[in-house]
C-alpha cells in the first residue's frame, strides 16, 4: 500500500481499523484487569487498580515518546527523500532511546515501588493489593515499552494489520488468563498481573515476526549525528508522551484528592472512570495513529490535498467517537459499575452523578488527543507541546486541586470537562490558522480521494 499515491479514503480506513486495535493495548489490559479484580475483591480491588493506573501511564508514555517520535520522522524523511536508509537512522536511534528508557524504568520500579504507590494514593490496605498485582509486571518492564515502540513503527512500515492482530491476540490471552488465574486458580489480583504479563509477551512475540516478513523495511543502520537525531525523536514524540504521562499525574492528583475529600467508595468509582476515560483516549490515539503516516508522508512530499483529505476523514471519525462515548456515559452510568465490580449500596448511590459529570469530557477529549498527532505530523511540534502541557497538567492539575477546596468535594468531577472545553477552543483555531498561514485551500473544498 502506497501512502503517497493510493486512494486516501481506502488507506485511511485500513489504517484506522488497524490503529484502533493497536491503540487498545493498554485499554484492554486495564479494562479486563480492573473488571476481574473489582469482581473478585470488590470496591477495594477497583481502588487498588486506580492506584496502579499511573504505572501504566509511565510505561506506555515512554514507549510512545520514542516510538511515535521516531516513526513520525521515519515517515516524514522517507516522504521527502524516498531514501529508506536515511529514514532508518530514525528507527535505529529511536530503538536505542527505547532501550535506555526501559533499563532506567526497570531499575526505578524495583527500587522505589512503595514510594511510588504511596505517591499515587495508596493507603496501608491498597498498597498490599497493588504490590501483589505489580510483582510479575516488574519482572518484565521492558516488554511493555517495546510493544508500544514496535506498534508505532509497524504502522509506519505498511504493516498495521500485524500490529492489530498482535494486540488483539495478546488481549485475548489476557482475558482468558484473568478468568483462569483470578477466579479458577483463586489467585485474585496477583493473577490479573500474571495474565497481563502473559498477554504482553504474546503481543511482543507476534510483533517481532514483522522483521522476518517481506513487508519489513526496518533496519538497524549507522546513525550520523546521533545527538541531533536523538533530540529530534524526543522533540517530535514529546507531545504524545506528555499526554500519557500527564494522565498518570492527573490520576495521582485525583486519587489523593478523592481520598482526602470523598473516601474509598468514590475512589473505586474513579477506578472505573480511569478505565473508561483511557478507552476514550485510546480512540483518540487510534485516530491519530491512523492519520499520522498519511499526514507525515504526504506533508513531507508537499501533497497538500492528500494531507487535508486525511484531516477531514479524521475529524469525522473524531465526532462519531466523541458523541458515542458521551451518550453511553450519560445514559448508562450504572451499567459500568456492574461491569467493573460487585458494588455496594454506597457505591451505587453516588456512581451515576460522578460518571455522568465526568463523561461530559468525552465530547472533546478525542479531538484534543488527535490534534497533537496532526501538529506533530505537519511540523508544528511547539503547538502540539503547548496543547499537551496545558491540557495534561497545568489546567487540569490546577482544577483538581482548587475545585474541591473552593467549592465542594463533588466539584472535582468538573475538572476534566472544563479542561477539555478550554483547550478545544484554541486547538480548533490553531488547526485552521495552520491552513491560513500556509495559504492552503479551504478545508470544505477538499475532496477525499
Amino acid at each position: 500500500m502506497n501512502l503517497l499515491t493510493d486512494d486516501v479514503k481506502q488507506v485511511y480506513r485500513k489504517y484506522l481499523i488497524a490503529a484502533f486495535g493497536s491503540a487498545m493495548i493498554g485499554c484492554i489490559y486495564g479494562l479486563v484487569d480492573t473488571t476481574a479484580v473489582g469482581q473478585y475483591h470488590g470496591p477495594e480491588g477497583a481502588a487498588a487498580m486506580a492506584v496502579v493506573a499511573p504505572i501504566w501511564n509511565i510505561l506506555y508514555s515512554l514507549g510512545l515518546l520514542s516510538g511515535i517520535g521516531g516513526a513520525v520522522l521515519f515517515s516524514r524523511v522517507y516522504g521527502q527523500t524516498r531514501n529508506k536508509k536515511k529514514a532508518n537512522e530514525y528507527f535505529s536511534i529511536a530503538l536505542l532511546v527505547t532501550f535506555i528508557f526501559a533499563i532506567i524504568t526497570w531499575a526505578l520500579f524495583w527500587i522505589f515501588e512503595d514510594q511510588l504507590l504511596i505517591l499515587f494514593g495508596a493507603d496501608e490496605v491498597l498498597i498490599v493489593l497493588a504490590k501483589q498485582y505489580l510483582f510479575p509486571v516488574k519482572i518484565l518492564v521492558p516488554i511493555f515499552l517495546m510493544n508500544k515502540f514496535l506498534i508505532a513503527f509497524l504502522t509506519n512500515d505498511s504493516n498495521p494489520v500485524l500490529a492489530t492482530k498482535s494486540v488483539l491476540t495478546g488481549g485475548l490471552f489476557n482475558v482468558v488468563g484473568d478468568y483462569l488465574f483470578v477466579f479458577v486458580f483463586d489467585m485474585g489480583i496477583a493473577g490479573a498481573g500474571l495474565a497481563t504479563v502473559g498477554g504482553a509477551i504474546v503481543t511482543l512475540t507476534m510483533l517481532s515476526t514483522h522483521f522476518f516478513s517481506e513487508k519489513n523495511t526496518l533496519r538497524i543502520v549507522k546513525v550520523h549525528h546521533i545527538q541531533e537525531k536523538g533530540l529530534a525523536v524526543l522533540n517530535t514524540g514529546f507531545s504524545t508522551f506528555f499526554i500519557d504521562i500527564s494522565m498518570g499525574i492527573v490520576t495521582m492528583l485525583f486519587n489523593r484528592q478523592i481520598m482526602i475529600h470523598l473516601g474509598t467508595n468514590a475512589l473505586s468509582i474513579y477506578g472505573i472512570i480511569v478505565n473508561i476515560s483511557t478507552f476514550v483516549q485510546c480512540c483518540g490515539y487510534g485516530i491519530g495513529q491512523a492519520a499520522q503516516p498519511l499526514l507525515s508522508v504526504n506533508y513531507g512530499a508537499k501533497k497538500i490535498n492528500r494531507t487535508l483529505g486525511t484531516l477531514k476523514l479524521s475529524l469525522r471519525t473524531v465526532m462519531i467517537v466523541s458523541v458515542g462515548w458521551a451518550l453511553v456515559a450519560l445514559l448508562f452510568p450504572t451499567a459500568f459499575v456492574y461491569i467493573f465490580m460487585a458494588p455496594t449500596e454506597g457505591v451505587l448511590s453516588i456512581a451515576p452523578f460522578i460518571i455522568r459529570v465526568y463523561g461530559l469530557s468525552f465530547l472533546l477529549l478525542p479531538f484534543n488527543i488527535f490534534s497533537t498527532y496532526f501538529f506533530q505530523s505537519t511540523e508544528k511540534p511547539r503547538i502540539s507541546f503547548l496543547i499537551s502541557v496545558t491540557r495534561g497538567l497545568l489546567l487540569s492539575g490546577a482544577l483538581i486541586i482548587l475545585l474541591p477546596t473552593v467549592f465542594n468535594a463533588n466539584a472535582i468531577w468538573l475538572a476534566m470537562p472544563i479542561t477539555e472545553l478550554v483547550v478545544a477552543i484554541p486547538v480548533g483555531k490553531a488547526v485552521f490558522e495552520t491552513f491560513k498561514q500556509n495559504r492552503y485551500p479551504n478545508i470544505d473544498d477538499v475532496e477525499v480521494k
